[in-house]
């Protein structure tokens, strides 16, 4: 069982190979540097005239050349500038009370937003050559950084038909400052302050509302229940400032989408997704067509429990015999053997993770709740945010959270602009590495009661993928569809979102028990720069399950193109990449194989 010393004793990330601190000579020399480097790219794109007004060079070598003195220059900023914005993270969101942090962080937005003006005048010049079928092309069968960016070059070229003026662009990013990244950080701030008075095992203490979340999966109901009132009265205490944070988002999301010539907020998520309406809709229609199967699954587990249908603290209930709790050392001995087992390399990558201290895993006040991956470009490395609890949910989310770091370890030697992964690629080696911890962890069950437990965890994580996630999806819609007439309350907010839940959930979750306030505390709906961060979720499943299916029967030989895939991420479409195995995207048949492997599981835990 996990102890409280055991807890206690959880480690926090080290970022002192970055920097060694906030207010050191070697951080303030890194910013120093940033802005210098600013300065010589700004000097340079003027020198070149590189804008929608200015000129370009007929010569084709030459305008080689040019592009790549500003992609260069670009990069090696990009590459600073990002691993200063992780360290800052780094800081603020394990802590929200640092205020040192959040000061470095909103002085680095401000050179962000520099950063970003140079890329629009960089992409509208793009705009300009490309008028000229031949010019681009031309210049990218050259030797060089053009040559080696070609994809990036065309991208852009595609997305520039959706630019603003440059003036009009340029005030977009200034404003963001004080407005949607402005909602998007209150968002975060006020939901990781929120603490709860909770009594547990006789003792009440203020628990941080991450500490409070994860009583979700407790084996008490009497706790699960107690927990999720006390979850609904913290949020329903703070919903009209996350309120105001979600209507400022969305806002600002809805007005730049219009003034861009888009279609709706979510086509600029497809372009970032790299998949068109016609790859998603055919994704949506294999969850929806799944419903019934998963609410199969809540039926029986609502038997288990003896009740008629599931109320929503009975949703992440254990079922079956999985009391065990890991211990730190214990969850980090299991990932390693099966990492192991699966390849080498993604082994010697966790135990540089664990050794190194790349991962901060206690839940505590001020910390951001959930998990994440973050890549330090400028040491080569990633830091992994995790809230442990023991569970075998917490050692799956770590080895996810480790697949990202493994997908950053495999782009080692790329440029920042050839690393851009679309969120749907991005999924791919965290759910493999899923994958694999939830097969060994069957494959090891000592009996039928455990092999249930383990079961549990599995459909648990991905009922939550595919259902809920569309019920986001679904919330989302209807939020940007009312938002672009009004902006909507705190209530209106709830309405919503348990409309959404009821629509997919149905009778299988108790009407009378949803959760309302799941808007409030999931960052992903207050990303200005990412709309409809939920789907790339269920693709990346899905996709992951396939990949997984073909590892199963290709055995080694799988790991060299998987490799190869994960490496070329920011350099394909999805449908590309797919095609390397014979996927076809827009074909129901690859998501519906996929799926298939769930339904197997759901029919092996009915029978249990």
């Amino acid at each position: 069982m996990e102890t409280e010393a055991d807890v206690g004793s959880l480690p926090h990330w080290n970022l002192s190979n970055i920097y060694p601190n906030l207010e050191g000579r070697e951080f303030i020399d890194a910013v120093s540097q940033a802005r210098a480097k600013l300065d010589d790219l700004d000097a340079y794109v003027s020198e070149h005239q590189i804008s929608r007004s200015g000129a370009r060079p007929k010569d084709s070598r030459q305008l080689a050349e040019i592009i790549g003195g500003y992609l260069d220059r670009g990069n090696d900023l990009l590459r600073l500038f990002g691993t200063l914005e992780a360290y800052v993270h780094g800081f603020v969101s394990t802590d929200s009370y640092d205020t040192t942090a959040k000061r470095l962080e909103s002085e680095l937005e401000v050179l962000g937003v520099r950063l970003q003006r140079l890329g629009v005048f960089f992409q509208g010049w793009i705009r300009t050559i490309v008028e000229d079928p031949d010019a681009l092309p031309a210049a990218v069968e050259h030797d060089g950084s053009a040559k080696e960016h070609a994809f990036f070059l065309t991208e852009i070229a595609e997305l520039s038909r959706y630019l603003m003026s440059e003036a009009e662009e340029t005030l977009a990013s200034e404003l963001s400052l004080s407005g949607a990244t402005a909602w998007s950080k209150l968002q975060g701030v006020v939901s990781s302050q929120v603490k709860v008075p909770f009594e547990l095992e006789g003792r009440v203490e203020d628990l941080p509302i991450t500490v409070l979340i994860n009583l979700r999966n407790h084996p008490d109901e009497d706790v699960r229940r107690r927990a999720y009132e006390a979850e609904l009265n913290a949020w329903e205490s703070v919903k009209e400032p996350l309120a105001a944070s979600l209507n400022g988002v969305k806002g600002s999301v809805i007005t730049l989408y219009k003034r861009r010539g888009r279609t709706d907020a979510l086509h600029e998520t497809l372009d970032q997704a790299r998949i068109d309406r016609e790859t998603l809709e055919t994704l949506l229609s294999v969850m929806h067509d799944s419903f019934p199967m998963f609410r199969r699954y809540w039926h029986c587990k609502a038997e288990r429990l003896g009740k008629p249908a599931l109320a929503w603290w009975d949703l992440w209930a254990p079922v079956g015999r999985l009391e065990r709790r890991y211990t730190w050392n214990e969850a980090r001995e299991f990932i390693l053997g099966q990492f192991a087992s699966f390849s080498g390399p993604l082994e010697a990558l966790a135990r540089r993770a664990y050794d190194h201290n790349w991962i901060d895993a206690e839940p505590r006040d001020g910390k951001r709740g959930g998990a994440f991956c973050m890549r330090v470009i400028g040491v080569e490395e990633s830091r992994v945010l995790c809230n442990f609890d023991g569970s075998l949910d917490q050692v799956s989310t770590i080895a996810h959270e480790l697949g990202h770091a493994y997908h950053n370890e495999t782009q080692m030697g790329k440029t920042p602009l050839q690393r851009r992964t679309p969120m749907t690629l991005a999924e791919t080696a965290s759910i493999m590495n899923e994958t694999i911890v939830t097969d060994a962890a069957l494959a090891q069950a000592a009996d039928a009661e455990e092999e249930l437990g383990i079961l549990e965890v599995f459909l648990l994580n991905s009922s939550q993928v595919i259902v809920d996630i569309y019920s986001r999806y679904l919330f989302e819609t209807e939020v940007f569809q009312r938002r672009e007439a009004a902006e909507l309350s705190a209530d209106d907010f709830c309405e919503m979102m348990s409309r959404a839940q009821k629509e997919t959930y149905a009778e299988a979750l108790d009407p009378q028990h949803l959760h309302p306030y799941m808007w409030t505390w999931k960052p992903h709906y207050y990303s200005p720069s990412l709309s409809f961060y939920n789907f790339p979720y269920a693709f990346g499943l899905l996709f992951g399950l396939g990949l997984y299916a073909i590892y199963q029967e290709r055995g080694a030989d799988f790991l060299q193109d998987y490799d190869a895939l994960l490496r070329s991420t920011g350099e394909g479409t999805a449908a590309e990449l797919a095609a390397r195995f014979d996927i076809d995207l827009k074909q129901p048949a690859f998501w519906q194989g996929s799926m298939k492997v769930i339904e197997e599981r759901i029919d092996r835990y009915v029978a249990l």
